[in-house]
């Protein structure tokens, strides 16, 4: 019985892997790269479209296009498969469309730069802490609590940018620097992740919210 059931299993299970595989690891063409390269490339049109009209219908619905893209790329990229292309640009992106359109709502008086400069600092200062402890061949896991700090920040953002929401100081504060505290949060996890991996005997590290190690660049 056991031997009968196992040829019935086996091309199903390949042809599952066969999905989950279109691109090898050093594929740079894929759907996945393609949107989070349009990302990068819309990004400056949303930051001069800031400057011009601040709060808008127009910035805001492309700013919530460029933060759906984001989920939109990971989604195809956990279908065809991961890519270390990928994995480098993904992270990248997010960063430039969240610190270009904080950096822009700064100039335009909408935010207090100093919840914008606590952000850059900590999403610059953990770029490179995960490049060194990379080198020095330490992988942290990514946190379920990271892509909760992308959202918020993505939150804060698109309510800054609503019309509706335009003068109201003391709920886009508010907005800021509950994304600002979950940044500085998430970014003490990763530091913390990163002492114990270098300091550990090899146990992988654990616990709620914690991911594979091929999902840690693409989300900090």
């Amino acid at each position: 019985m056991t031997a009968a059931a196992s040829p019935h299993g086996s091309p199903a299970s390949g042809t599952a892997a066969a999905r989950s595989t279109t691109f090898g690891p050093s594929a740079l063409l894929t759907p996945a790269n393609g949107i989070t390269v349009l990302r990068l490339l819309a990004t400056p049109v949303v930051i001069v479209l800031i400057m011009l009209w601040g709060a808008s219908w127009t910035t805001f619905v492309l700013g919530g296009i460029l933060a759906l893209s984001d989920g939109i790329d990971g989604w195809l990229a956990r279908r065809q498969g991961t890519t270390r292309s990928g994995a480098f640009l993904d992270p990248l992106a997010d960063k430039v469309v969240v610190l270009g359109a904080l950096f822009a709502l700064v100039a335009k008086g909408i935010v207090w730069w100093l919840p914008v400069a606590i952000i850059t600092v900590r999403e610059v200062a953990m770029s490179i802490y995960r490049s060194v402890v990379g080198r020095k061949g330490v992988s942290i896991p990514a946190r379920t609590t990271a892509k909760v700090k992308t959202l918020l920040q993505d939150v804060a953002i698109g309510l800054c940018l609503a019309p509706p929401l335009a003068g109201h100081q003391g709920v886009l504060s508010a907005a800021i620097w509950a994304a600002t505290a979950m940044t500085v949060f998430t970014g003490g996890q990763y530091y913390l992740d990163g002492r114990r991996a270098g300091h550990g005997t090899g146990t992988p590290i654990t616990g709620p919210g914690v991911g594979t190690a091929d999902g840690a660049s693409s989300a900090a």
